[in-house]
């Protein structure tokens, strides 16, 4: 009825203000946990950038002459020139055999010679061809077996100035007794120009730059791989 006055019930505490609201505990928590997710990206990002800048500026961007000897030399397919550069070395008898790695199943000798016609007399006497290996874990198997069989202690390492980094963090993780001494082929884009000016090749070094880091968190937690493991190893390295 109008004017009549309610009755609340006994006990009947009013809200006071919106501290008293549900739900407003949280509702503050997750504006905490989002803001700490945010943070922990920022630094996050941070860390990789400043990382990448690091790896970047640590790539060779001119090739340096090798004035030692060592036993022996590998090199790693996949880039203009690699091939080439060791079969100078070889022929300046800066090691007494060279084992070319990773190369392709269907791919001759005699179509490798092709590549460096004014060595192809090397093939018969001082190079090795080895053709289990797909990726850099694989080169690194090849490497070792290879080393091992033959007795040497020390190699020149042929590769891609980009791919140094990670060739020789799988090397000197499965040859920690071999001395490695690195030979960067530099490509002629790299040579010439800044790598921040050009844009895919700022994209090839960043991928890089990740495949590096996903393998150091391998090798922290990989034991190091036995005599016995080698055959093993190359064979899961192709799949």
């Amino acid at each position: 009825m109008l004017g009549s006055q309610t009755t609340l019930p006994a006990g009947y505490t009013a809200p006071a203000g919106r501290a008293a609201l549900p739900g407003l505990p949280a509702v503050r928590t997750m504006k905490r946990l989002v803001l700490g997710a945010a943070a922990l990206a920022g630094v996050v990002a941070v860390l990789i950038v400043s990382g990448f800048i690091w790896f970047a500026l640590r790539i060779a961007t001119e090739e340096v002459p090798v004035n030692t000897r060592a036993d022996g030399i590998v090199v790693l397919t996949g880039g203009a020139s690699r091939i080439a550069d060791a079969f100078e070395l070889l022929a300046a008898g800066r090691g007494q055999r060279l084992l070319i790695s990773g190369v392709n199943r269907s791919t001759t000798t005699g179509e490798l010679a092709k590549q460096v016609p004014d060595y192809d007399r090397l093939f018969s006497c001082c190079v090795d061809v080895g053709r289990a290996a797909i990726n850099t874990v694989g080169n690194a198997l090849e490497t070792r077996r290879w080393a091992r069989d033959r007795g040497f202690r020390s190699l020149i390492v042929v590769t891609s100035s980009y791919h140094m980094p990670r060739t020789m963090a799988e090397l000197e993780h499965r040859l920690p007794d071999l001395k490695l001494i690195p030979f960067p082929v530099v490509t002629d884009k790299l040579r010439r120009t800044p790598w921040w000016s050009d844009k895919a090749t700022a994209k090839l070094l960043f991928s890089e730059y990740l495949k590096y880091i996903v393998a150091q968190v391998r090798i922290r937690f990989e034991p190091r791989a036995s005599a016995t493991d080698l055959a093993g190893g190359l064979d899961e390295s192709r799949s």
